[in-house]
Order: structure tokens, then sequence, then C-alpha cells
């Protein structure tokens, strides 16, 4: 149970920080807005996107938030982690910045199946 909690505690934090803190502090730099439009959406969609990581990731975060809103977040962080990768490999071709968003859904996988673990003890 101790390994299980600390994993999920480790890889939950992990994406609060990547999908949580850094869109709040980053979502309206030149860098973050030319990245969106360099992969083709509009520059309204950055905004929206960075009000729905913050408040996904609040949602894993936040030991009190409803189960079915958690489940919510995983599966919306699962479809937005593959559409990045897809929208990467579509713009600049198969590179690192393909696979990365496939790496983090591996850490949002341990972060969900641990979260199942300790809702079943």
């Amino acid at each position: 149970m101790k390994s299980t909690k600390i994993t999920y505690w480790v890889s939950t934090s992990i994406i609060f920080l990547l999908e949580g803190l850094m869109p709040a502090l980053t979502s309206q730099s030149e860098m973050a807005k030319e990245g969106i439009t360099h992969l083709g959406y509009p520059a309204y969609f950055g905004v929206a996107l960075a009000i729905f990581k913050v408040l996904g990731a609040l949602t894993l975060i936040i030991p009190q938030a409803p189960k079915r809103l958690k489940e919510w977040a995983y599966g919306c962080f699962t479809i937005e982690f593959l559409f990045a990768a897809i929208s990467h490999g579509a713009v600049d071709g198969i590179n690192g910045q393909t696979f990365f968003p496939l790496v983090i859904i591996g850490i949002l996988m341990l972060s969900y199946t641990s979260y199942h673990k300790l809702q079943q003890q």
C-alpha cells in the first residue's frame, strides 16, 4: 500500500506540474502562442487549452475531488496527449516532440492505475 501511495503521488505530481502549473505560468508567453500557431490552431485555442489543463490537473491532485470528475480528467488528458503527438507528427514529422506526449501518457497511466489500486483498498 505504501509503494502504491508513493507511486500515485509522484506520478500525479508530475502530471500536475506539467499540466497545471506550467500552463498557468506560461500559456500567455510568446513561445507558447507561437507553438499553438505553428501547429495550425487558432490563438484562442491556447487559452482554452490552458484553462482546461489547469482545471484537470487540480481535479487530479485534490483528494476530495469526485471520483467521476477524476475519471473525466484522466480521459481528457489521454485524448489531449494523443492529439499532441498527432499534431506534432503531422506538422513537424516524427521527432522527439512527437514521442514526448506518449511518455507523459505512460506517467498518466501510472497515476491512473495506482489511483484505482488505492480506491480498492
